[in-house]
């Protein structure tokens, strides 16, 4: 039902794009200045690639990071340490309403944890080997918490249809910004010449670089939020513990593969430009935004 309402609502927004553009007359602007683009047509054949490209993504997303982290998903729980983390999850779930996650374990050092998949009921949620080696139990419920928070939020949904927009968007605005160098600049009057390849490809790494900020804006506020589930999951002071003990543990490199940090716990430290890409708040900020709950 998530997805099926935000892909109407996206449909809307790209149906209420088309009517703006007509009425604002700017296919008439772009036709006089030899620009000879069928906007709609164009709009809908980058909903499709944008939004493709973002779901498959978010289908392999379960099996692509069990390889990618060589997790190790508990099915029969082989100690107490698995027995209890099971339990764990289960109860966490079970008050988050959703159905009850697959649970694994990936080797590293670094105190991390993610969760991932695009059926709530059906999702994943991984801790490391170096957090439940380090953490005490109620830091680790504590971190499971918040993962659960992100499944019960339908984080992982709502952040790929993102992505798809965004995609769309890019791809959109790139192309046009490169038929029009092509026609206007380098006066090609025939087909696609070296000036849309050129102008496409700059445009889309440009707006790429923009368009990622909104996404990694979306990534940030998502985190206060899966922080308030956990807090409510698992107690606030629990939640704040969790966030200190990672902030003792940043000088660990973490080796989460990019496209899951975004879903992970740890926030990278970076300057003032950099917090602009990042997917996660600092960590002294979630901890201050907890505290004033």
């Amino acid at each position: 039902m998530r997805i099926l309402l935000f892909l109407m609502t996206n449909i809307a927004i790209l149906v209420v794009v088309g009517i703006v553009f007509n009425l604002l007359g700017f296919s008439g602007i772009l036709a006089s200045n030899g620009v000879d683009l069928n906007l709609n047509a164009l709009l809908v054949f980058c909903f499709l690639f944008g939004m493709t490209g973002s779901f498959i993504s978010l289908m392999l997303s379960k099996w692509s990071a069990k390889r990618g982290m060589r997790a190790s998903v508990i099915e029969t729980p082989r100690n107490r340490q698995e027995e209890w983390l099971v339990q764990t999850v289960r109860q966490l779930a079970d008050n988050a309403g959703i159905g009850m996650p697959e649970v694994a374990i990936f080797p590293s050092a670094a105190p991390n944890a993610f969760a991932t998949g695009w059926n709530r009921n059906n999702a994943l949620v991984a801790v490391s080997s170096g957090m439940l080696d380090n953490f005490k139990p109620e830091e680790v419920r504590a971190v499971m918490a918040h993962e659960v928070a992100h499944v019960a939020n339908g984080d992982m949904i709502t952040l790929t249809l993102i992505q798809g927009v965004v995609n769309t968007f890019v791809m959109f605005f790139a192309r046009v910004i490169g038929h029009t160098i092509d026609r206007v600049v380098f006066k090609n009057e025939r087909g696609l010449g070296i000036g849309y390849f050129l102008g496409t490809i700059v445009a889309e790494i440009l707006l790429s670089i923009l368009a990622s900020t909104i996404v990694m804006w979306f990534s940030r506020f998502r985190e206060y939020r899966a922080d308030a589930g956990g807090a409510d999951l698992a107690g606030k002071q629990n939640m704040i513990a969790a966030l200190e003990s990672l902030q003792r543990s940043m000088g660990i490199e973490d080796d989460l593969p990019g496209e899951l940090t975004a879903f992970g716990i740890r926030s990278g430290r970076g300057s003032m430009i950099s917090a602009l890409f990042s997917s996660h708040p600092p960590l002294d900020k979630r901890i201050e935004a907890l505290r004033a709950r």
